[in-house]
């Protein structure tokens, strides 16, 4: 679970909870199948440092049933992401 907390300190980001609608318009994709890129839009990626613990993870693909393999570093790489401690 993401700490919306630790989030705001870190980034200055207030997260609220985006709906179905919002997140297709800005990204292109439905809830549950938003892939780390390819976005319709340029989007403020952070990611919990946690996932560098994993050799391999996995990503939504562009639909709620596909996904891709890669590693932390290569993620960090696609998404020029912001690394902080977000769990609760």
């Amino acid at each position: 679970m993401v700490c919306a907390d630790k989030v705001k300190k870190a980034t200055g980001i207030t997260l609220t909870k985006a709906d179905a609608d919002f997140v297709r318009e800005k990204v292109g994709y439905v809830i549950g199948g938003v892939p780390p890129v390819a976005h319709h839009s340029s989007v403020h990626t952070i990611l919990d440092e946690d996932l560098n613990r994993y050799a391999e993870i996995w990503a939504a693909a562009g639909t709620p049933n596909s996904v891709f393999k890669l590693n932390p570093q290569k993620l960090s790489e696609l998404t020029k992401c912001q690394w902080i401690d977000l769990a609760k």
